[in-house]
């Protein structure tokens, strides 16, 4: 390939899904995939790239190799997701639950879930990444965040 040919896009065995609540406001959606992503980027480590430079030389941060989906789906959808994914040992599983908008740190975020037992969860917000037709199974029903 010479300078001018672009890379072909790679094609990823993992599907990376985050699935919103129906009813949040524009800033949680934000915080909440901000945070479930960040699970998502630390369970594998090959899942972020290589720090980019631009052309001056000046560094930034890695990020994700492969592209992110954003979905919504209601309560029950995002309970049954979060139990189809919990109980597959291919599927990482980030979740945020409605306590978390009101804790102070990581800590007690822990501690807000720990109190909870898994079916109770009051989900506002999961991520999950594993084989890409597995996702879709477990996902199904969301629509694109629009």
């Amino acid at each position: 390939m010479t300078a001018d040919t672009p890379t072909p896009a790679p094609v990823f065995d993992t599907k990376i899904v985050v699935v919103l609540g129906e009813d949040l406001a524009p800033w949680q959606e934000l915080n909440v995939t901000a945070f479930l992503l960040s699970g998502i980027a630390t369970s594998e480590p090959d899942l972020v790239g290589e720090p980019y430079v631009d052309a001056d030389g000046v560094r930034y941060l890695a990020m994700l190799r492969q592209p992110v989906l954003v979905m919504t789906g209601n309560a029950g959808l995002l309970g049954r997701a979060r139990a189809k994914a919990s109980a597959r040992d291919d599927v990482a599983l980030a979740i945020y639950t409605r306590d978390l908008f009101s804790t102070p740190h990581d800590a007690a975020n822990r501690a807000a879930v720990a109190a909870v037992a898994s079916e109770a969860l009051d989900l506002v917000g999961i991520a999950l990444r594993g084989p890409r037709n597995v996702v879709d199974r477990i996902v199904k029903g969301a629509v694109f965040h629009a």
